[in-house]
């Protein structure tokens, strides 16, 4: 079954990976910190090879973000994400695994989990747009 995990964080610190600039990982020792970057990569390692990782995406931050709304035929867009809140929407992961155990173990692993939140979501299998199929660009 496909999750998404959703990483959020705080918008006051935002450089991908977000982790990376969050008060309480600068706050730790130099090894501290290159030990959690390694256990970054490792993940990230594991869940490719495993074929568990479908993609992961790093979002600009919140203040280049705009919210879109469709009211009387009329689009509207406003700068900003559409709630403020202490954490913001930073990226994601798309990962295929045998449970929903096994999304959160994944999950509790993101360095992320351990400054911010990561949101666990199983994948509906319908199609959110029927006929709608991804498209690769770049390398």
């Amino acid at each position: 079954m496909k999750y998404v995990l959703l990483i959020y964080a705080n918008p006051e610190n935002w450089e991908p990976p977000v982790f990376r600039s969050d008060p309480r990982f600068l706050a730790l020792s130099a090894d501290e910190r290159e030990a959690v970057a390694g256990q970054a990569e490792a993940l990230r390692r594991e869940l490719a090879e495993s074929g568990e990782l479908i993609t992961g995406v790093a979002l600009a931050g919140p203040g280049r973000a705009s919210t879109i709304r469709v009211r009387d035929g009329a689009a509207v867009a406003t700068d900003g994400p559409y709630i403020e809140a202490k954490e913001q929407l930073a990226g994601y992961l798309l990962v295929d695994c045998a449970s929903p155990e096994r999304a959160a173990q994944i999950a509790a692993r993101v360095p992320d989990a351990r400054f911010g939140v990561v949101e666990v979501h199983p994948v509906a299998e319908e199609p959110f747009m029927p006929g709608l199929t991804a498209r690769r660009t770049g390398s």
